[in-house]
């Protein structure tokens, strides 16, 4: 009868008890991670839409054209968009909207962008001349313009930001 007491195995309370909190600090750091992981693809998210938001200004200052973006350099000093000798500008608010999915929550989420335009004034691409005809007068001619765009937007209480930068002919 002392052999069939001793040949029982099984659980005691104790494994028992340890391998339930050792369960429960697993789930809870699978929790945490999955919660880091919806954070971070609203933060690419909010990037990749600030990128398309950029290439859409950018976009939209090729088709206006070079001469339709202003010239740091001839526009009037007292400007109030002229700042370090730039000519700065922002564009109203443009917003992104898309459905975040099953799978991470659900729900439907919309960011607005804050586009702003930066003219810098870039003498490799300004052609200078001396006219003849009207005494020593220098004809200068601007055949390209240096454009950075900056988009802003808020994500969970700070300010994130991406800059493009391009020449626009």
């Amino acid at each position: 009868m002392d052999k069939l007491i001793k040949s029982k195995k099984g659980f005691g309370i104790t494994e028992v008890l340890i391998s339930a909190v050792v369960l429960g600090l697993l789930y809870m750091a699978i929790l945490h991670m999955q919660t880091g992981n919806r954070e971070a693809l609203l933060r690419i998210r909010g990037r990749d839409g600030a990128i398309e938001v950029a290439q859409q200004v950018i976009d939209s200052l090729n088709r206006i054209g070079i001469a339709s973006i202003p010239d740091p350099t001839s526009v009037a000093s007292g400007d109030e968009h002229i700042k370090e000798g730039n000519y700065v500008w922002e564009w109203d608010d443009i917003s992104r909207s898309w459905d975040r999915g099953e799978k991470v929550g659900g729900g439907h989420s919309t960011i607005a962008y804050t586009p702003t335009v930066t003219v810098s004034p870039v003498e490799d691409y300004t052609a200078k001349s001396v006219s003849y005809y009207t005494g020593a007068d220098t004809i200068r001619h601007v055949y390209a313009k240096q454009v950075n765009v900056q988009v802003s937007w808020q994500f969970k209480g700070s300010t994130q930001s991406i800059n493009m930068s391009t020449v626009i002919r």
